[in-house]
Order: structure tokens, then sequence, then C-alpha cells
């Protein structure tokens, strides 16, 4: 049975070696390598004018609707009511769980309860598709019990309100993973640190949190080569690649496949439109 893991890592983009690219074979050598060996690159642009931009770039990749084009516009940050709406009429989760997939939002959300989550006035694209299948929802106690990843993965930027829940080791976080996508058909980790580096214009900062990323990533892509488990990444849009710009890129994104479907996966994507369907076909097929 096909197993998926799928790594959304934000701000993202493909770019030649340059003073100002820290993704390079010294700072992040796995990212790197899965980046040479493993990517395709992928549009993230959807035939709109300007930079690719968060909500519409992450609305059409979980529902293999060109979202920009819909808008008229990529638009920032969170959803407004028009894309979400258009996420909660059909995404990834809700299609797999009708295929008859176990699915798992592996990101820890600091709350006791669905409902309190539910209740947020501002809702990322991920946590409204999470909330249209809301048993794969992580909440704090899941994170205290290691159920769960932080959007950091170390969790040291909650010690102030959580000091009780430890923070662990990249390679630590990954073995919370891929617990989790041993126990399921398809489990989802979100990285957004990326894109806050990004932003930040710092080549120091980014170079940090890549390598924080890829200690993680090491270890993960390990676990699942060994238990043949497909690995797939990707991003919503460039930014960290291009540390030099305060604002997102139009470059290309990776998508990346590891694994047992691999071939089949990348062959099937060309732009961000074409990430569900893909996802869905293989498993589908092989699931």
């Amino acid at each position: 049975m096909l197993k998926i893991v799928f790594l959304f890592i934000d701000g993202v983009g493909i770019a030649g070696q340059a003073a100002d690219n820290p993704i390079n074979a010294e700072v992040c050598p796995t990212l790197w390598r899965l980046f040479s060996r493993h990517a395709k690159p992928i549009d993230a642009c959807l035939g709109v004018d300007g930079p690719p931009q968060s909500a519409t770039g992450q609305a059409t990749m979980f529902t293999g609707v060109n979202c920009a084009k819909a808008m008229g516009r990529h638009c920032e940050g969170f959803p407004g009511l028009k894309l979400r709406e258009m996420v909660q009429r059909g995404n990834l989760f809700l299609s797999l769980r009708e295929a008859g997939c176990s699915v798992r939002f592996a990101d820890a959300y600091l709350v006791d309860s669905v409902e309190e989550l539910s209740a947020r006035r501002f809702k990322s694209v991920t946590t409204v598709m999470a909330l249209t299948t809301p048993d794969v929802i992580c909440t704090a106690q899941d994170l205290a019990d290691d159920r769960a990843l932080m959007q950091d993965l170390t969790r040291e930027t909650i010690q102030d309100r959580y000091p009780d829940i430890p923070i662990v080791a990249p390679q630590r976080a990954a073995e919370h993973l891929f617990k989790m996508a041993c126990e399921n058909d398809f489990t989802l980790y979100e990285f957004f640190q990326t894109d806050v580096a990004g932003h930040s214009m710092d080549y120091a900062r980014a170079c940090a949190v890549l390598r924080v990323y890829d200690n993680f990533l090491a270890a993960l892509v390990r676990s699942v080569e060994a238990a043949g488990i497909t690995l797939v990444m990707t991003s919503d849009h460039g930014n960290i690649e291009s540390i030099s710009e305060r604002g997102h890129t139009r470059n290309p994104v990776p998508f990346v496949a590891f694994g047992p479907r691999e071939r089949a996966l990348r062959e099937r994507v060309n732009s961000l439109v074409d990430v569900t369907p893909a996802i869905l076909a293989e498993m589908e097929t092989h699931g």
C-alpha cells in the first residue's frame, strides 16, 4: 500500500547558485541533494501577473484549482471568504478521505479543542482544509505526547507559553513525523520558517533556519527510504533562494518526489495546479 509524507516548505524557489542564495550543499546538503536529484521545477505564477502569494498558491496546491486565476490576482496572507469557500468545497484531505485513506496533519495547533481552533478569526489555507476533516488535527496535548510537530520543529518558539513541553532536536522531530507517517496513508507537515527568514533579508538567519530543517530532513529521508514511504515536497512560491529580495520571487518552485512512486509523481506535475491531482491519482491507483 502506498504511503505518502508530504512536506510543504513555505517560500522556497529554485535559483542558480549565487551569493544571496543560502540553498547550497554547504548549508543544507540533504535539501540540496533532493533538489539536485529528485526535484522538478514547477510553475507557481499560474498565468497571473505579479509575484505569487501564499493564500492563492496554497489554495491552488491543495485543491487542484487555479485559485489565482479564479480570484483574478495573487492573494497574500490568510485566505478571504471566497478562497476559504473554494478550499472548503474540495481539497486534498477531503478527497483522500473519500478514497478511504487515513490522513493526518502533523502540525500541532496550540489549542485544547477543534472548536477553539474553528473560532479563530484568521485561518491559513491548511487550517481551513484541516477543519473540513477535523479528526486530522493535532492539539497542544498531542504535541506534549510527541504525537505532533511544532511549526518550528524544535519547539523553541513556545517555551514562554508551554515550558512543560520540552525542546527537541530536529532529528527527534523527524522520528515523531516518521511514526505518524507509518500509522497513516497520508501525512502532511507544514514548515513556514523558511518564508519568514526570506522576508527578513538576513542571510545568517536564513542559513540557521535551513540548517535546522536539513537536520530534520536528513533523519526523515533515511527513515522513509528504509520503510518504502514516498516523500513529496513542494512550496507555494519562491523567497528564501533570493535573500536580497524582500518579497516573493517569480522563480519556479521544486516538486520533489522520493521513493516508490517518485517518477510517476514527477511526470504528472508541472505547476501547483497539478500537485493534488497527482497525489490523488497515485493514491487511488496504488493505495
